[in-house]
């Protein structure tokens, strides 16, 4: 099968790492690279090897595919206008900045059919991979997502930036069960959007999550822990590694004394990968015919849909506490 023409839009932060993968994979051709700031574009695109394109009509219409890593704020009208001209597009997270945003990229891409997906990279985490033949109904989830303070990302609210990640996760670990109640707390200190929130989630299936997000802590920490009926998961998605505790048949008949005597410890390990470089592979796959998205636009919607109401209930609590006596 012939490369794929791809092109990035957007080479910051996150979007120059795109285009480093995209140039070094035998899937697909990196036509050029497409940024509103010229000097950053042109550096990028020399660093890798391609074209900087200076028109993004023009980057269109030379390829068959785009990523697009620009800020959510653009989310929505350049994810149109690669859509509209049929290319298949991978929109970084979230997928937009509003669930009517959100919804007009979905319908067109299905309109054209052509494939969305979108950048939850989390779904291909080492931990996640490793863990995910030991998954079975989990029942309670908890995060923790902490990263020190750095200005991107700080257009938008620490859940869309960080906490959008992990209510991904669960939306997928609970097999997209519906969330019936949302709590939220949360403090804007650094930006002027939430920098630290806490959320309790009820789902339709009786699964709850109790997931943190915070952009001002000392060191990175990436945390899940997972409980269902047969055992307990601690996975550090940082490292992309952890742990299954798993019941032991018969421990209750086996006189057992300790946690040891009760649980076996498998550890959860996968074969080291960049995360990034397998979703940009399985996005080439995807256009390819090689099989569907593995983040589709409708679930890219639906952790936006629960992030938003995140931080609804966020602002709720606090007109709330600002109203009591």
């Amino acid at each position: 099968m012939r490369p794929l023409p791809i092109g990035v839009i957007g080479v910051g932060a996150l979007g120059r790492h795109h285009a480093r993968h995209l140039a070094a994979s035998p899937l697909a051709a990196l036509v050029g690279v497409h940024d509103t700031d010229a000097s950053r574009g042109r550096e990028v695109a020399n660093r890798v090897g391609t074209e900087f394109y200076p028109d993004l009509d023009a980057l269109l219409g030379d390829v068959e595919a785009v990523t697009v890593a620009v800020p959510t704020g653009a989310h929505a009208a350049i994810g149109l206008q690669a859509l509209q001209g049929g290319r298949a597009v991978l929109m970084e997270k979230p997928l937009a900045g509003s669930l009517e945003d959100a919804d007009m990229l979905v319908a067109e891409a299905a309109r054209r059919g052509v494939p969305l997906q979108v950048g939850h990279v989390e779904r291909f985490n080492g931990a996640i991979r490793a863990a995910r033949s030991y998954l079975d109904d989990p029942r309670y989830v908890e995060s923790d997502r902490l990263s020190p303070f750095q200005l991107r990302g700080t257009d938008v609210a620490v859940v869309l930036d960080l906490m959008i990640h992990d209510l991904d996760l669960i939306l997928h670990l609970t097999g997209g069960a519906e969330a019936t109640e949302v709590r939220a707390s949360g403090v804007a200190v650094l930006s002027p959007h939430l920098d630290m929130a806490n959320a309790r989630v009820e789902f339709t299936n009786g699964a709850v999550a109790n997931v943190t997000a915070s952009r001002m802590a000392r060191e990175r920490v990436r945390h899940l822990r997972i409980f269902q009926r047969n055992g307990y998961f601690s996975l550090d998605l940082a490292a992309g590694s952890g742990e299954f505790m798993r019941l032991k048949e018969g421990w209750r008949d086996a006189g057992a004394n300790g946690l040891y005597d009760i649980v076996e410890r498998i550890v959860l390990e996968a074969p080291r990968a960049d995360a990034l470089a397998l979703e940009l592979e399985s996005f080439v796959r995807s256009v390819q015919g090689g099989g569907g998205a593995v983040v589709t636009g409708a679930e890219g919607r639906a952790a936006l849909a629960l992030a938003l109401r995140v931080t609804e209930a966020v602002r709720l609590g606090a007109a709330s506490l600002r109203a009591d006596p």
